[in-house]
This record gives structure tokens, sequence and C-alpha cells, in this order.
């Protein structure tokens, strides 16, 4: 069994588009309506669609929720991170921790991602 597609509310869904596309890459392969739906996909495959069906409900995540990406090296993460402060983007430094090179950022759309990658002590991974 593999996991299809994650489907994310948000309250931007042109933002969030924007946001997924411009920093990881991600590509539209799919827009419904004014804001409604858009289906995006990353390199390997993995469908994430971004929705906002009910606008007049407001997209609320519990304060852990969190997504994240991997990438291969800490200078391809010190990458995504400088574009994102060269952007004005309020984003702390990455930092090691539980064995990766990591840092968090809000995301349109109301919830943590983080980007990463893992270091040679990651035992958690494997």
């Amino acid at each position: 069994m593999k996991l299809n597609h994650i489907n994310l509310p948000v309250d931007d869904v042109a933002a969030s588009r924007d946001f997924f596309a411009r920093y990881f890459g991600m590509t539209t392969t799919f827009e419904l309506g004014k804001g409604a739906l858009v289906i995006m996909k990353d390199e390997g495959g993995m469908i994430f669609n971004l929705s906002h069906f009910d606008r007049k409900t407001e997209v609320e995540y519990h304060k852990d929720f969190h997504i994240g990406f991997f990438l291969e090296t800490r200078e391809e993460v010190d990458k995504i991170h400088s574009q994102m402060i060269a952007d004005g983007l309020d984003v702390e430094p990455p930092k090691e921790t539980h064995g990766r090179w990591t840092f968090y950022v809000n995301a349109p759309g109301g919830f943590l991602t983080e980007v990463g990658c893992l270091l040679a002590a990651a035992k958690w991974a494997n």
C-alpha cells in the first residue's frame, strides 16, 4: 500500500500554492474554481491537495501539526532558508536537533512546515 495524497484545508489556496511552488518545487496539476482546490505534485510523485471548499469556516490547525520536507544536504536546507529570508519571511535560523539540520516556517494556510536534512547520527530515520 502506498500513501497517495494529503489534503490540507487552507484559508488562501493561491498563497499556499505559490509558497509550495516557489520553495519546494511543487507543480500544479489541477485547479478547481476560484480558490477551491489546487492539486500539486512533488518530484517523487506525492500528490498534495490544498483546498478551501467551506469559505465560511476559518481553517485552524493544532499547534503541534506540521508537514516536513527533507532534502539531501545541509547546504540545500540553508539555500531555501536564505531564499525565505531574502523574500521577507519571518523564519528562525536552521539548527541541529534530533539528528537533523532543520528549521520551521509558518506556511500560508496556518500550519508549520519543516525544512531539514538528516544528519549521519540520525538513528530514528533508519
